[in-house]
């Protein structure tokens, strides 16, 4: 973070700065980074105490203070009885909503100073990604600002703003939602020069109300922008395509529609990646070994490509950055194995029906011919009243690709199992484990030479750690 004294810290976040004889005065200055987890501080760092579910920050500010936080945010004045040393303590009204202003107050001043310029993505899926194509590109051209994994909530988003410095010249901000006016929120913190939205689909349908109600929250990235800024939108998803008429920016097209102004053209997937023929707006074109699997990720790479040409990153930079990034993601089609001839895609950090659906192309796409394809596919969580007819459309999509065998892990997920069952078919194709242990061990003896195992899942359902396992087994 920008070095700020303690007084416009607590003027930025409306707080009230209790020095408790640490020998810290109004003036002192503090450029630590933030954080929420007291396992991530380190000398200087700023802590913020947040209330959870589970469990509070405030506990565990003896220990941030052990580890050496140079500032408590806190929603009450805390006894200092237990702590190692005096440290202040700022004292607001909300931790969460003080970590934002303080971000807020950073980005505008480094903005103000500087030639910062800000990206901030969302989507239902592929923010991830994206982002992470997005700062391999950027971080060739200057010092670029990017999320960690998938901080992109109330509490990740301006964790990673806070660590813009003087010298920064490109954040990246991924913007995530469970509801109405989360992006917006996000987008006054550090509202974006481009704005990037991939995809409106049915992921945490049930949080939002519905596919309605999530296009009005994506649509949030773009509605606030200014006429000098660039809307960087989605061409072949029609409900993207509709905020074209709700945001004053130029818009940029991106897609395979032949229409788009960043398009991709002649898309081959194989197990090593994606090969496709990249088109600028300018007339250039490119080809690119695209080595993250699986041809829906060529849509990511267009929308990164889109915003660093509009930031007048060449196509050559452009290419030879997306030809450097060999995966999505930890757990997003990320490939493990390869011993014994047996192929592990672990695709289990999070999962809705566009990305399984995705996933399960992929897998029909890359499996060779003298092996099986197997889905191993666990709950799709977050969806609400469309859990069920959900779930049962991909256990169908799984029986008309023609996987080979499914196996389906978890009471959430069973209804996928069921639908293969109910499509009449299959006999033995679709088997159905209650615990990813039972489904590890059928695995370790059923699979065979040839054989590439899809390994897909919402987080909750822990099946993550199931394809790490078989990874390591085909090691």
């Amino acid at each position: 973070m920008i070095g700020m004294t303690l007084a416009e810290i607590a003027s930025a976040t409306r707080g009230e700065l209790l020095l408790d004889g640490s020998g810290a005065t109004p003036d002192t200055v503090v450029d630590g980074l933030s954080t929420t987890d007291s396992r991530e501080v380190t000398d200087g760092t700023i802590f913020f105490a947040k209330p959870g579910e589970q469990t509070d920050g405030h506990l565990f500010v003896p220990q941030a203070v052990a580890a050496g936080a140079s500032l408590v945010v806190v929603d009450h004045a805390l006894d200092t009885v237990e702590w190692v040393r005096p440290v202040p303590q700022l004292v607001v009204a909300d931790t969460v909503v003080a970590l934002g202003d303080l971000a807020t107050e950073v980005v505008a001043r480094v903005r103000a100073a500087g030639d910062l310029k800000i990206v901030g993505v969302t989507g239902s899926n592929g923010k991830t990604t994206t982002k992470n194509l997005l700062r391999e590109i950027l971080q060739g051209v200057g010092p670029t600002i990017a999320p960690r994994a998938s901080f992109n909530n109330e509490v990740g988003a301006p964790v990673t703003m806070l660590e813009v410095g003087w010298d920064t010249r490109y954040l990246v901000a991924e913007m995530g939602a469970s509801g109405i006016g989360e992006i917006a929120r996000l987008v006054r913190m550090a509202r974006p020069d481009i704005g990037i939205v991939l995809k409106v689909g049915l992921a945490h349908a049930g949080e939002f109300g519905g596919i309605e109600a999530t296009l009005a929250a994506k649509t949030e990235m773009v509605s606030d922008l200014l006429d000098s800024d660039v809307a960087v939108l989605n061409l072949d998803d029609p409900r993207v395509a509709s905020m074209a008429d709700k945001t004053l920016a130029r818009v940029l097209w991106f897609g395979l529609d032949e229409r788009a102004d960043v398009r991709a053209t002649g898309v081959v997937s194989t197990a090593q990646g994606t090969r496709f023929e990249l088109h600028l707006p300018n007339g250039e074109s490119r080809t690119v070994q695209f080595r993250v699997l699986g041809e829906h990720h060529v849509m990511n790479a267009l929308a990164a490509a889109a915003a660093a040409h509009t930031l007048d990153v060449g196509i050559d930079d452009i290419v030879a950055a997306l030809q450097t990034v060999q995966r999505a993601e930890r757990w997003r089609m990320e490939v493990l194995g390869g011993a014994r001839g047996v192929t592990v895609i672990n695709d289990a950090y999070n999962a809705s029906p566009d990305s399984m659906a995705a996933a399960l192309k992929t897998l029909a796409q890359v499996a060779t011919p003298d092996g099986r394809s197997v889905a191993v596919l666990g709950e799709m969580s977050e969806l609400g009243e469309f859990s069920g007819e959900e779930h049962d459309r991909i256990g169908l999509l799984a029986v008309r690709l023609g996987i080979d065998q499914l196996i389906v892990v978890g009471p959430a997920a069973r209804r996928m199992h069921i639908s293969t069952i109910n499509e009449g078919s299959w006999d033995g194709e679709s088997l159905y484990f209650d615990t990813p242990d039972d489904a590890f061990e059928h695995l370790e003896a059923a699979l065979k030479t040839g054989d590439t195992v899809l390994v897909k899942s919402s987080n909750s359902a822990g099946l993550r750690f199931l394809g790490d396992r078989l990874g390591e087994l085909f090691s």
